[in-house]
């Protein structure tokens, strides 16, 4: 069963009920410091800036207005309707191009790149949300995406933010307000075990270009005013190095 088949209602209904404004998901932090932090590491590293960027995953497209900003032409791909509805509702000037999209089905990335050609693709926190099974496919679609001469910029939750997450979920007053429709309707982070990631981007014939840590900002704060922030690693990657 493809992530489609999986996920889809689950994500179709969480963001159905989602608060419109932004900054009320869980992951939905201020672009200056989610993409805004993950451009200063990949744009330098972009073989072609000028293609078009795919922001995989895009949801209510928080991320993809503001890296509009920064290239000619984005496109926000997800997999829930609900989710692009709330993203073009947040675009009335259209900034960006929303289209619906399963990277795990192999004829949805290749349909996609016959469009736009090579392009760059920034996904956050995504990989972990398919299924074991599924998670070759995703990157192999990035791979077509990319084609020879785009990059992409990946950003996964590490094995560390597990404790984290669970410590949150345990805790004695319950998971905090923003991460408990996460879980509520079905959306518990899968793990990716740190290693697996290069393995499935070397399965797909894709280079690492550089890699690093960054923690993954959350709109969350714990009950001392401090703001939840999960373990990440992030990799700049393409075709060729």
């Amino acid at each position: 069963m493809s992530v489609t088949g999986r996920y889809r209602e689950s994500w179709e209904g969480f963001w159905r009920e989602a608060p419109g404004r932004q900054g009320a998901v869980f992951w939905d932090a201020e672009p200056v410091l989610t993409a805004g932090v993950h451009l200063a590491h990949f744009e330098p590293l972009l073989a072609d800036p000028g293609l078009p960027l795919v922001d995989l995953g895009c949801g209510n497209g928080t991320q993809s207005r503001f890296l509009a900003a920064h290239f000619t032409q984005v496109v926000g791909v997800d997999l829930s309707a609900a989710a692009l509805d709330r993203a073009r509702d947040a675009d009335p000037d259209g900034q960006v191009t929303y289209q619906l999209l399963d990277a795990c089905d192999k004829s949805e990335p290749e349909n996609l790149h016959a469009e736009l050609g090579d392009a760059n693709v920034y996904m956050r926190g995504v990989l972990h949300q398919a299924g074991p099974e599924d998670r070759q496919q995703l990157v192999d679609g990035i791979a077509t995406l990319v084609g020879e001469r785009g990059r992409a910029f990946l950003v996964e939750l590490s094995e560390a933010a597990k404790s984290v997450l669970v410590g949150l979920a345990q805790g004695p007053d319950g998971p905090p307000a923003k991460l408990a429709p996460i879980f509520a309707h079905g959306i518990a982070p899968g793990e990716v075990a740190d290693e697996a990631v290069p393995v499935y981007l070397g399965a797909a014939g894709l280079t690492i270009v550089a890699s690093g840590e960054l923690p993954l900002v959350t709109t969350e704060y714990r009950a001392d005013g401090t703001r939840i922030e999960l373990p990440s690693k992030w990799w700049v990657v393409g075709r060729t190095a």
